[in-house]
């Protein structure tokens, strides 16, 4: 995942992250997308409404353990299929 590139979605309002938490007794997966249009993909499918408050960035894998340390994250959420939503949670370690 280090020489990736991933793909986020971040808010225009308060620029945070769009993350993802399977229970509320845990802090927030980042949400990753593996390409651009995937991201795209996911805000236009469930969240069209609001689509056009959000950003797409993209997050060299070498820069991707700082940003999780930095905000706090517990992991990420690897967005597999953006329609379905299909995703796999990862802890950071």
């Amino acid at each position: 995942m280090l020489s990736e590139v991933h793909y986020l979605i971040r808010s225009k309002a308060d620029g945070r992250y769009l993350t993802a938490r399977p229970s509320e007794d845990t802090s927030g997966y980042l949400l990753l997308f593996r390409e651009h249009f995937d991201a795209l993909s996911y805000l236009n499918t469930h969240a069209a409404d609001l689509a056009n408050r959000f950003t797409v960035e993209s997050l060299p894998g070498t820069q991707l353990g700082g940003l999780l340390k930095r905000w706090g994250f517990t992991g990420v959420a690897v967005v597999t299929d953006p329609l379905v939503p299909k995703v796999e949670f990862l802890q950071h370690s």
